[in-house]
């Protein structure tokens, strides 16, 4: 089973690098109806879980923060590449919960969610994540600008 867990879970990581959106979608999909209760799956924070379960092999290259303090407010979760995978894209997560992807993009732009990674230089992925729970579906968009000191 850990092994399959595993896989998934660098598949996905692998599909937000690429900028896929739909495997990206898919495959939070997967891990919400695998891992989680639909009683339980009803906020932002459920969401939150559900990514941090579903990216569990992201810890092995990056610092993850949730609710890290940037810009005017509160980024989601920001993944900082380790030194020893400085090659990795920084990554800011913004979810949100029967909205749209695209206002979660906004968001990060909007309160300037990136300036808190003043230290930090290179590529840097926009992600925003949506659960629509009328369709219950999730959606998925990537934006990639670079980060400069």
């Amino acid at each position: 089973m850990w092994s399959a867990t595993l896989q998934n879970s660098e598949k996905l990581l692998n599909a937000i690098f690429e900028k896929n959106e739909g495997l990206v979608a898919e495959a939070i999909q997967e891990a919400h109806e695998k891992n989680v209760s639909i009683i339980q799956y009803n906020d932002e924070n459920s969401l939150a879980c559900v990514l941090r379960l579903a990216l569990y092999i992201a810890q092995e290259y990056y610092t993850i923060v949730r609710e890290f303090p940037s810009g005017k407010g509160f980024a989601d979760l920001v993944f900082i590449p380790r030194k020893k995978f400085a090659g990795k894209p920084a990554m800011i997560v913004e979810l949100k919960w029967d909205k749209s992807a695209q206002s979660g993009i906004d968001q990060i732009k909007e309160r300037n969610y990136a300036g808190a990674l003043k230290d930090y230089q290179g590529e840097l992925l926009l992600v925003g994540i949506n659960y629509d729970k009328s369709s219950k579906t999730h959606e998925c968009l990537i934006e990639e600008t670079v980060a400069k000191r």
